[in-house]
């Protein structure tokens, strides 16, 4: 198995190991932050009704502007606006669902962001 298959195959491991804990509902929704190397995509999700309540990334039209990268600057204004948006709607308690990464650096600035923004999780 060559290393770039085996750090994919550890990546979905680590995704499936967390999802088995994060379960979003109506009064709990499911926060995901997903990052790839030029984007960011964070959405507010119901598992129950598999429907998304809010999402933001860094290619909607507000903020391709603003050319946000996948760093620590992006993810802060990222986590900012999901936690608007997802306070407009009615949104106050989150499960967290850091998509297999380490909860350090962009995940952890996004989640202070949505913390300040005022999502409890």
């Amino acid at each position: 198995m060559k290393l770039s298959e085996k750090l994919r195959v550890n990546l979905q491991k680590r995704r499936w190991r967390i999802r088995k804990r994060a379960v979003g509902d109506a009064l709990r929704p499911r926060l995901v932050v997903t990052f790839t190397n030029q984007h960011i995509h964070a959405q507010c999700i119901n598992d129950v009704e598999q429907r998304t309540l809010v999402s933001a990334s860094t290619l909607s039209k507000d903020l391709r502007e603003q050319s946000l990268k996948p760093n620590t600057t992006g993810a802060s204004t990222l986590g900012k606006l999901i936690g608007e948006r997802a306070k407009a709607v009615g949104v106050e308690k989150v499960v967290f669902d850091r998509a297999g990464r380490r909860y350090h650096g962009c995940v952890k600035a996004f989640a202070d962001a949505a913390r300040e923004a005022g999502l409890n999780f």
